[in-house]
């Protein structure tokens, strides 16, 4: 495939920045999350999957595939003990399932949640709101199918962030609000 703009095909390497669109669906074939405009993503950094960045190392643009991924591979097994009931007078007052907070809530008194998770607002009742920091896509096996659109080299600032600091997927299950973003 040539490129009127491209003087050579560059190869997938860390560090540089990959365009790509995607269709992502569980193993059902339920649609997940589709890039049918190209989406930019730092290689050799925090913006893909390890599977991901596997697949794509060494290719260029053009190449295509289709990967399965095993929850390990993906976002993690689903764990349970990440769930869990917070009394509803310490959250905000106009809460809703989908709502996500970045850590822990403030005001929240169940102790020992790890910081750095985003927990999601799954039930909301008159006395509590159950919350849960999992990955939206947590124990879900999934299949993705990728196409390269384009690679050039990363700039100074995408190689010291790690990332062009883009979210990696936007949900579009019943999870949450589609469209938001995913971790």
């Amino acid at each position: 495939m040539q490129r009127p703009h491209a003087a050579f095909e560059m190869n997938i390497t860390a560090p540089c920045v990959v365009s790509l669109v995607w269709r992502l669906e569980d193993t059902q074939g339920q649609l997940i999350d589709e890039l049918q405009d190209p989406v930019e993503f730092f290689y050799g950094g925090d913006d893909l999957l390890d599977k991901v960045e596997e697949a794509l190392a060494g290719q260029e643009a053009g190449f295509e595939t289709k990967l399965h991924l095993e929850p390990e591979h993906a976002f993690g097994d689903y764990n349970p003990e990440l769930v869990f009931f917070e009394e509803r007078s310490v959250l905000p007052e106009l809460i809703e399932p989908g709502m996500q907070f970045d850590g822990v809530p403030e005001g929240a008194v169940t102790p020992g949640l790890p910081e750095d998770a985003i927990y999601t607002v799954t039930e909301v009742y008159p006395s509590h709101v159950v919350l849960d920091g999992n990955h939206p896509l947590a124990g879900i096996a999934l299949r993705m199918a990728i196409q390269v659109r384009d690679v050039r080299e990363a700039t100074d600032e995408e190689i010291q962030a790690g990332s062009v600091g883009q979210p990696a997927i936007t949900l579009m299950t019943g999870d949450a609000p589609d469209g938001s973003p995913l971790h």
